[in-house]
């Protein structure tokens, strides 16, 4: 699993010092340099290693697109880290806006592959054999190559139940060569630029870019590890065990690895592909219904579903049979949460201005305090725009894009879970929609709605609930006087502490990180000179000019440093005292 790992701030940032140059490059080179210095760089002096020299004709070739496909440009050339922090901000209206979300929507996955020789040796290290050991026959070009992984059509030889020896057609995912390690250096970076943008921009700060940055990260190193992928798909398939609608591929734990994912191939049609259903004979408005019920089933009834039901990830089988591939986004749901979504669609039906409100309280987290009654206003406008309408006629897109805008107008964020529910019951919408205009996403809800309400009544939930209280009051009443001994015991020994949190100093802070590293620039340097000067004293060879080389280097050098120190403290000594 990958993990942020935590530095001084000097440390941090030379840490990986050559890939913050290049990213320094490619942001100089596409015309954002504004954000570079924005986020005071020069402070770390990696401004001055990092500028990069374009020609004329290619800055014209550059400049010709908007500054919005410009910064796509950016992200598919720094690589997946990028790629996939961009994926995840093109769903996110509340943070970006809107002309940034269209071009980040265009973001490609499409990479040149790694070599079938990189493969082979993958395989020798996660399964201690060549694929051609394994498979009976193996495609050594990939049939898809994208930011992660790359995918290789191949057979194998596989006894079913009967005890009968079939050929299988399987496709074998493999990942990237060394692309944990890849992943580690962005992220460190990544929550480096999070903090930097936090101290000093402060029209991002309310939406948190380091919260936003940890969350990725444990989203990636879950995607990255091919072991829960399989997880996820022996899950699921006992999640629908016996359910004739749906088709799950059935995965190879034992030709699988952390890197290495074998799972049956589907020969199905895309749901992309309309024309093609259409062509073949298949009932779109079934097919529409049928797969809108299946995500809500997931969502709804189990609690973990597909986070990302793109056209992409779903085939349709003969009979009109749904199959899911690629889980690896998945999605989580405690009960409670479901039911606050379901008091959210039922108030907003309702029209129940505080029942909405509660809901949506229930439904995200606060940072410090914000205005209810300011809420509540702008809960009534986004009501009155619904209140006319049946349950039927609610699109969730929809209402998902609106919530995240008033989030974002005051600083609430809605809890991870939720917003892959929302996201996927979006998806799973566009998809019905695009098989059928007319299908009604929340009218299919309303048996998973009416469900989880009378489940929510039932004796069998208020007896356990009843318990569960009781029993918690219970453990309370008998750990409280232990307790009060501890706390009075405390008192007496003036071990107590009082821990006061001031939040203007910031300021002082940055300007006393920005001093120490210039202190140990100074140091560094100070020491270059000396050294140096020595070295020319010694008269040390080789030489030239009867001066040591090696001493001309070292001054040429500390003149370097001390040139892009100087520039460093004139730049920052501008309009700030």
């Amino acid at each position: 699993m990958i993990s942020i790992k935590q530095f001084g701030v000097f440390n941090r940032t030379f840490r990986h010092l050559s890939r913050y140059q290049q990213i320094l490059r490619v942001l100089f080179r596409y015309g954002f340099s504004d954000l570079a210095d924005h986020l005071h760089l020069d402070q770390y002096g990696l401004q001055m290693f990092s500028r990069s020299k374009s020609g004329d004709q290619e800055q014209d070739q550059i400049f010709r697109h908007s500054r919005p496909a410009r910064l796509r440009m950016v992200l598919e050339e720094l690589g997946p880290t990028f790629i996939k922090l961009g994926q995840l901000l093109s769903v996110r209206p509340d943070i970006v806006p809107p002309d940034y979300l269209k071009e980040l929507t265009k973001l490609q996955d499409n990479v040149p592959p790694f070599s079938y020789e990189e493969v082979r040796q993958i395989f020798q290290e996660d399964l201690g054999k060549e694929p051609t050991e394994i498979f009976t026959s193996f495609s050594t070009e990939p049939v898809a190559a994208a930011s992660i992984s790359q995918v290789h059509h191949a057979q194998i030889v596989m006894r079913d139940p009967d005890g009968i020896e079939r050929e299988r057609k399987v496709v074998v995912k493999v990942q990237r060569p060394r692309l944990e390690k890849i992943i580690a250096i962005d992220l460190e970076i990544l929550a480096r630029i999070a903090q930097l943008m936090e101290d000093h921009l402060e029209e991002v700060q309310g939406h948190r870019p380091t919260a936003i940055v940890h969350e990725f990260a444990r989203s990636l190193s879950r995607e990255i590890d091919f072991t829960i992928e399989l997880t996820n798909i022996q899950h699921f398939a006992r999640q629908f065990a016996g359910c004739p609608e749906i088709y799950v591929p059935e995965a190879f734990p034992v030709l699988s690895s952390d890197r290495i994912l074998v799972m049956e191939q589907i020969d199905g049609i895309k749901a992309s592909n309309v024309e093609r259903l259409r062509a073949a004979g298949y009932d779109l408005t079934l097919l529409a219904e049928r797969g809108a019920r299946l995500v809500m089933e997931q969502v709804f009834t189990h609690g973990f579903f597909h986070a990302d039901p793109h056209p992409g990830n779903i085939f349709f089988l003969p009979g009109n049979v749904v199959c899911f591939i690629d889980f690896g986004q998945m999605g989580r749901l405690l009960f409670k949460d479901r039911e606050s979504f379901i008091e959210l669609v039922g108030s907003i039906v309702s029209g129940d201005e505080s029942k909405v409100t509660s809901a949506l309280l229930k439904m995200t987290v606060q940072q410090g305090e914000f205005d209810r009654d300011a809420l509540s206003l702008d809960i009534s406008d986004f009501m009155s725009r619904y209140l006319h309408l049946s349950i039927g006629d609610l699109e969730i897109g929809k209402i998902h894009w609106e919530l995240l805008r008033l989030f974002s107008r005051h600083h609430m964020f809605l809890k991870p879970s939720l917003y892959l529910m929302l996201k996927s019951l979006g998806t799973a919408e566009g998809v019905g929609l695009m098989l059928d205009p007319q299908i009604e996403m929340l009218s299919l809800a309303k048996p998973f709605i009416k469900k989880i309400k009378l489940e929510r009544i039932s004796p069998r939930r208020l007896a356990q609930e009843a318990a569960e209280t009781s029993r918690q009051y219970l453990s309370l009443l008998r750990d409280l006087p232990a307790e009060t001994r501890s706390v009075l015991a405390m008192l007496r020994q003036g071990k107590v502490r009082l821990e006061l949190e001031h939040h203007g100093l910031r300021p002082l802070e940055r300007s006393l990180n920005q001093a120490s590293n210039r202190i140990s620039y100074a140091i560094v340097l100070a020491a270059l000179i000396i050294g140096s000067s020595l070295v020319v004293l010694s008269g040390i060879k080789p030489k030239w000019h009867d001066i040591p080389i090696i001493g001309v280097v070292g001054f040429l050098l500390a003149g370097f440093m001390g040139f892009g120190l100087l520039i460093s403290i004139l730049r920052q000594g501008r309009g700030r005292v």
